[in-house]
């Protein structure tokens, strides 16, 4: 798996490409990528890609060109968590536009997408593909021909789902992270996307519940992942019930409104391979390892790719 073929890093200065070889045909990637690629224009609104990515399940976009094709950087769920509170990017709410939130969300996509991204050739293969993700913190990249144009894309979860019963016998215990970012169910959602967002997290335990603080630092109430904080943003009801356009009344919905009650877990003795099938039957990136009703742990589809890189 350490056949290499080319990276592609874009930026605001335009490619630069590091070739090491070239294939005459389709890299294996292509076998598990997603070909039939659902990109957006640069000019669509925040909002508007908000309610795509609901759509169609997605946590990223690409944005491409309309007229040439030609991929001009990608925006995830992360971006928009960054915008809706969580990082740098709320400066667009809170300067720009003076806190108003129903101004900002009309803002052109290009305004928070990522424009420095790695892409690879659709020639790469899978072992590259799984190190340039790992080493990059990447969870898809964009699969690119020769011409610069969008040719598929590949995620973690292709990667994790393709391994559905076929992945080794080792454990979830021997690659789940120990060290779990988590929140109250009080707490504010502009909090809640801070946490996320800084540590570069795309879900979180919700804990609490037990009045001994012992007990309620590991007691699992819910999670919150990014999509369900896209999802509340989509919500009829949050432009309905909104006594003002100020992303302060917004951000101030607590976490217990929108998280995921009773959500999925594993025990930590489940192979990785029963993991991949679980993802795969409930369309899911991650879960909190639970033992004796405590949280332990939590693994995602990047800790399955590290699983992976070891066959």
């Amino acid at each position: 798996m350490k056949d290499k073929t080319s990276i592609n890093r874009k930026s605001n200065t335009g490619a630069v490409e590091r070739e090491t070889k070239v294939h005459d045909k389709e890299g294996d990637i292509m076998a598990i990528a997603t070909r039939d690629v659902v990109s957006i224009p640069p000019s669509k609104s925040i909002k508007d890609t908000a309610k795509v990515m609901m759509e169609h399940e997605f946590r990223r976009l690409p944005v491409a060109d309309p007229g040439s094709g030609k991929l001009l950087g990608i925006v995830t769920v992360m971006d928009i968590l960054d915008f809706f509170g969580g990082g740098k990017k709320f400066n667009i709410i809170e300067k720009k536009y003076e806190d108003n939130f129903l101004a900002a969300i009309n803002e052109p996509v290009k305004e928070i997408m990522s424009r420095d991204l790695i892409t690879l050739s659709s020639k790469a293969s899978i072992g590259e593909t799984i190190d340039t993700m790992l080493a990059n913190q990447l969870g898809a990249i964009p699969l690119v021909d020769a011409d610069e144009k969008l040719a598929g894309i590949v995620t973690e979860r292709d990667i994790a789902l393709s391994l559905a019963g076929v992945a080794g016998k080792e454990t979830v215990q021997d690659y789940m992270s120990t060290k779990v970012f988590n929140t109250t169910p009080g707490t504010p959602l502009e909090g809640a996307c801070k946490i996320m967002v800084r540590n570069g997290l795309r879900r979180i335990p919700i804990i609490g519940g037990e009045a001994d603080i012992s007990k309620a630092a590991k007691k699992l109430l819910g999670i919150l992942t990014s999509t369900d904080v896209i999802r509340f943003l989509n919500a009829k009801d949050l432009f309905d019930n909104l006594n003002s356009n100020l992303a302060t009344d917004v951000l101030k919905t607590l976490v217990s409104d929108i998280m995921v009650k009773e959500p999925i877990t594993v025990e930590p003795t489940m192979t990785i391979g029963e993991l991949c099938e679980l993802f795969a039957e409930k369309n899911i990136g991650g879960v909190p390892v639970v033992k004796n009703d405590e949280v332990i742990g939590i693994i995602t589809e990047r800790d399955v790719l590290n699983a992976v890189k070891r066959y």
